[in-house]
């Protein structure tokens, strides 16, 4: 992510910092008021499975809803124009209805306290441990980004020098983790969910004021750009050109069906909100119920890059000091008066921390009771495990901070996440997706399935696309291409390691793969959860259908 320009500094005065200074002092609060819950690594890890839906849910919505998230879309609105919306009606939706459905089942039932831990009961050790090094590292890296993303954008708005800005977030990201655990980081982003709305829904408002409105945007855009710009799947037919170098096969195969079912189902950043929930059908529901504020948050994100073009026609080309990235900060500058700039600010540093938080409490799970309490230091007691948990809580965030410059090389950060997703989470998937839909995949199959998933991904990437091997128009185009490289590769692989391996024992199966799973006995108790309006079945395709229409006003 290239330095915002110097030019969008912001007129902050005293009531945009009290503003910002409450959010604080209430984030702080919550993290010494959840630690009263935090007795047993259970409940520092996983909130004692505790938590009802509307909590996990808004709580799993958030913690995607990361400043990466809303920087990084509203400059792909900017870069690409509409078709942005892929990401969240095709990219996101699907899967998110299908990790509710099908998945969360099996996870939950399981008592599974990571997404690793499953292929540990369905593959063995080896898969097992690779996966959650492989995840570990992911999460780190994630964490960097939110942080230098944060960094950046607050030395250009508020003149903070960046290593105060890395400092202070880090440290009120660190103690709120360490002391409340995961019940403090839900709390927090319950509670960031509804900042961040606040900062973003006046700056959309008020920007297309500016730019007269929709059809105004829509014909100056369209101008500049082609009709296409404008529209969700215009130019995107096999061989025709268009700016996001992707066609409508690539768009649904990688994106909507690698990319987004390896992200949702095998994130444990998000899957560890759903597995926090008080029964199985509260973690059905988890998803689900944040699927239908992920169908609108994409006209809060994607507008402003829209309206950022139209301000700046000349926005992230040579010829402008300003990058895609800095469409927000922009409108930040130029519409908000103070009050409501002040509320924007925290709205940000809200996602910001939610992004960062998310990725180290699954951090801190995985290396603790994944690798750690598994592989390193066995049989010790409970009490350890929860003080070693908070110990490696601090080394995530300061190893977060050592890996947030990588991202300094990409203009458009949600390439460089698209990036890391295409290299981490798809080979878990596609193992996963195996695994649970096929008895006769082996033992062996899942670690192999891994690394050679892994690294397809890594070479299509670095040595095809970077290489110059073949012509891929965008970093997002090569992306989705390493995606479907990477689940061709690792599907294959682990197919033929099967035919010559020896499988699971079927009794193991139990639970684990589908068609073998039974009732739990919580299912029984869930009474009140019977309420037409809860039913997971009904949430899960009312969402489906509901982005679908969502797609109809811009398809043509």
């Amino acid at each position: 992510m290239q330095t915002l320009a110097e030019g969008l500094r912001l007129p902050t005065n005293g009531l945009d910092y009290a503003i910002l200074a409450i959010y604080f002092v209430v984030v702080l609060g919550i993290g010494f008021m959840a630690r009263a819950s935090v007795k047993t690594s259970l409940d520092f890890f996983l909130s004692g499975r505790s938590l009802p839906a509307w909590v996990t849910g808004l709580a799993f919505v958030a913690a995607n809803l990361g400043a990466t998230e809303i920087l990084g879309m509203a400059a792909t609105g900017a870069q690409y124009g509409v078709a942005v919306v892929h990401w969240y009606w095709i990219g996101a939706i699907p899967a998110m209805v299908f990790l509710g459905l099908v998945m969360m089942p099996f996870y939950y039932r399981s008592k599974v306290r990571s997404v690793p831990e499953f292929l540990l009961q369905r593959f063995d050790k080896s898969a097992h441990l690779l996966s959650s090094v492989l995840f570990a590292f992911a999460a780190i890296l994630i964490a960097g980004v939110n942080l230098y993303a944060l960094s950046i954008v607050v030395e250009a708005l508020l003149g903070w020098p960046q290593w105060v800005a890395i400092v202070v977030a880090g440290l009120f990201v660190l103690v709120y983790i360490t002391i409340g655990g995961l019940s403090s980081a839900i709390y927090n982003e319950v509670l960031q969910f509804f900042v961040i709305l606040a900062a973003l829904i006046p700056l959309t408002v008020l920007g297309l004021k500016r730019v007269g409105g929709w059809d105004a945007m829509s014909d100056s855009l369209t101008k500049q750009h082609g009709g296409d710009f404008m529209t969700a799947w215009g130019g995107t037919g096999i061989g025709d050109p268009n700016p996001l170098g992707a066609n409508w096969l690539t768009i649904i195969l990688g994106l909507g069906f690698v990319l987004s079912f390896g992200y949702w189902t095998t994130n444990f950043a998000e899957v560890q909100r759903a597995l926090s929930a008080k029964n199985l059908s509260a973690a059905k529901r988890t998803p689900l119920i944040a699927a239908f504020p992920k169908i609108f948050i994409v006209f809060a994100v994607m507008i402003p890059g829209l309206v950022a073009a139209v301000i700046v026609p000349k926005i992230g080309t040579p010829d402008s000091d300003l990058t895609y990235n800095d469409a927000i900060p922009l409108l930040m500058q130029e519409l908000l008066p103070n009050g409501v700039l002040g509320i924007a600010v925290t709205g940000l540093l809200a996602a910001f921390m939610a992004g960062m938080a998310a990725n180290v409490s699954s951090f801190n799970t995985v290396f603790t009771t994944d690798i750690w309490q598994r592989y390193v230091v066995k049989d010790k007691p409970d009490t350890y495990y929860l003080r070693f948990g908070r110990l490696i809580t601090a080394i995530g965030v300061l190893a977060s901070i050592g890996t947030a410059f990588i991202a300094a090389s990409f203009s458009n950060i949600m390439s460089y996440l698209q990036t890391l997703f295409s290299f981490f989470n798809v080979p878990m998937f596609v193992v996963f997706i195996i695994g649970m839909f096929w008895k006769r995949a082996s033992m062996k199959s899942g670690v192999w399935g891994l690394v050679a998933g892994t690294a397809a991904a890594m070479i299509n990437y670095f040595w095809i696309y970077k290489g110059g091997i073949i012509d891929i128009p965008s970093d997002q185009g090569a992306n989705f291409v390493s995606a479907i490289v990477g689940f061709v590769a690792g599907a294959v692989v682990m197919v033929v390691v099967t035919l010559f391996t020896a499988p699971k024992p079927e009794a193991e199966l139990a639970g684990l793969v589908y068609g073998t799973e039974s009732p739990s006995p919580d299912e029984e108790l869930e009474e009140a959860d019977k309420a037409w309006y809860r039913k997971p079945a009904l949430l899960g395709w009312g969402a489906i259908v509901l982005a679908a229409a969502c797609y109809i006003p811009y398809s043509f």
